[in-house]
């Protein structure tokens, strides 16, 4: 029963992490990459489908993106969901290509950058936080129960707590690696 609550909470710490990833590569640094334009989604015969689904997303240089569209009827609209987009970028259609200069971050904003990085880790870390509580509350149910003892209550919260620090280890890590990512010049 406590190994169960055990593999449970590592396995959502996990799932955290990965998703502290996921939402970090969603930020731009001063290189232009395919995953950038993940979040984006345009209109297509009445539904919000996502860019990658519509087209080929490449890098063509450090500093540009080309997207082939599938269907040049379609290209257009994307270009319209990349303007809209929060992202700030400025596509140039050429036919079929739509070619997405990156322009170069400023001091300022790289420092922006760190800051939203930051409060996505902080996010994490509360995340991973909330799932030691859910587990240390199933324990202690347990031992309400009278289903383990104090000790094994005692011996489980601890290796709870030594799955909550690696998984905020972690996070730490990636959040390291992405603010020295973002103020490489």
């Amino acid at each position: 029963m406590i190994n169960e609550i055990k593999d449970d909470a590592q396995q959502r710490m996990e799932k955290s992490v990965e998703a502290l990833k996921n939402n970090l590569a969603k930020i731009r640094t001063g290189r232009a990459h395919p995953s950038l334009l993940d979040g984006i989604q345009v209109e297509y015969y009445g539904a919000n489908t996502p860019l990658k689904q519509l087209a080929n997303v490449v890098a063509e240089d450090s500093r540009t993106l080309a997207i082939t569209v599938f269907d040049k009827e379609l290209a257009p609209k994307v270009e319209k969901a990349i303007m809209m987009s929060d992202l700030g970028l400025n596509p140039m259609s050429a036919g079929t290509v739509i070619r997405v200069p990156l322009p170069p971050l400023t001091e300022e904003r790289r420092r922006d950058l760190v800051k939203i990085v930051r409060a996505e880790a902080e996010q994490g870390r509360v995340a991973v936080r909330n799932i030691r509580r859910d587990a240390n509350a199933d324990v202690k149910a347990l031992l309400k129960e009278k289903e383990i003892s104090e000790d094994e209550d005692r011996r489980a919260q601890e290796d709870i707590q030594k799955l909550t620090d690696a998984a905020i280890k972690n996070m730490d890590e990636v959040l390291a690696g992405k603010e020295k990512e973002l103020m490489e010049v």
